[in-house]
């Protein structure tokens, strides 16, 4: 079975997006260039990077473009208007509202969050401790925006597939991509119709659990979540996921756990311990194809123990969310007797 479901729509209307949550926290000459870019690049942005003396740059439906300062395009570098000293520390400046201290915590993840829950990601020089451990950044001198889309409707033609139809109950779930191919946005729409009670007529609303470490599920800004997961889920937000599943568990009583991005050996040793606490989970990795979860030793590790029985491969191929293939416990495709039909 080959699968080709691919996002069409976002639900987000990025206008008042830009012009209320993005444009603030740019410096005037760069929001100028954001606000003016062509109606195409504005309505499907994924990205903005800013680099020290390097050209403005966006990244919009799976393409890129240098920026001038007046929001014309262009695929040469040498078009783009290159980021001075002024237009960094204006940068800094207005996304930490001047307070790099009060934000200490976040510039040791190497990433902020700001209204809007868009994430901004960080580089520049580290900061280390007297054991060489990471402390921070200090001298940033790269942002890179990415606007955070709430998209629906992105789990419809595969949520039927996600369920035991013998017991009616959610099967444990790996979703599998490269970056940028879409599984947070699956993984969060999955939560959605999880604590909605409408992932499946027979599967009553689910308590839903998310462990967000790195704040992409939820998109939180200050601790409350700025995506609308459902009316049952709770959010852990920017906590480590091995100790936040543990703790989710003792003082929330999930159904279901949802975290992004399993791949130390502590995650996969927690994951195991909420299944075998009757806890169902919903996880992602980065990859390629059934094949990384045989090679990676700890994805090797939950696949010879059945922690999964649904894996879901992901891909951009045909747009965000590319559903490649639907595997099972033994990493057989799952057979629907229709292509059209998932």
């Amino acid at each position: 079975m080959i699968v080709h479901n691919r996002l069409q729509t976002s639900t987000l209307d990025l206008e008042p997006v830009l012009r209320e949550q993005i444009a603030p926290v740019l410096p005037l000459r760069l929001r100028q260039a954001v606000l003016s870019l062509p109606d195409e690049v504005r309505r499907h942005l994924e990205e903005v990077r800013i680099r020290l003396g390097r050209p403005l740059q966006v990244y919009y439906g799976g393409r890129e473009a240098f920026v001038t300062l007046t929001g014309q395009t262009s695929p040469r570098a040498e078009d783009g208007h290159f980021i001075d000293e002024e237009d960094i520390a204006q940068t800094l400046n207005l996304m930490t509202h001047s307070s790099l201290y009060a934000l200490e915590e976040e510039l040791r993840r190497g990433y902020l969050t700001i209204p809007g829950g868009h994430r901004v990601g960080l580089a520049g020089r580290a900061l280390l401790d007297g054991q060489g451990q990471l402390r921070g950044l200090k001298e940033i001198t790269t942002f890179n925006l990415r606007i955070a889309r709430d998209v629906r409707h992105a789990a419809e033609k595969i949520r039927h597939l996600l369920i035991d139809s013998a017991a009616y109950r959610l099967h444990n779930t790996l979703l599998i991509s490269p970056p940028q191919c879409g599984k947070t946005t699956l993984l969060r729409d999955l939560a959605r119709h999880l604590s909605c009670g409408t992932l499946h007529p027979k599967l009553p609303p689910q308590k839903v659990g998310i462990v967000d470490e790195r704040s992409e599920v939820a998109a939180s800004w200050r601790g409350v979540p700025q995506h609308d997961l459902g009316p049952r889920t709770d959010v852990l937000d920017a906590c480590p996921k091995a100790e936040g599943m543990q703790m989710m568990i003792r003082s929330m009583s999930p159904h279901v756990l949802v975290t992004d991005e399993i791949g130390r050996p502590e995650d996969g040793a927690a994951l195991l311990e909420a299944i075998h606490a009757g806890v169902h989970v919903i996880t992602t990795a980065h990859g390629f194809g059934m094949h990384e979860v045989r090679n990676r030793p700890v994805l090797r590790q939950l696949f010879e123990q059945g922690a999964f029985h649904r894996y879901i491969v992901l891909s951009r191929r045909r747009g965000p969310c590319t559903i490649e293939g639907v595997f099972d416990k033994r990493g057989e495709r799952v057979q629907t007797g229709s292509e059209n039909h998932v």
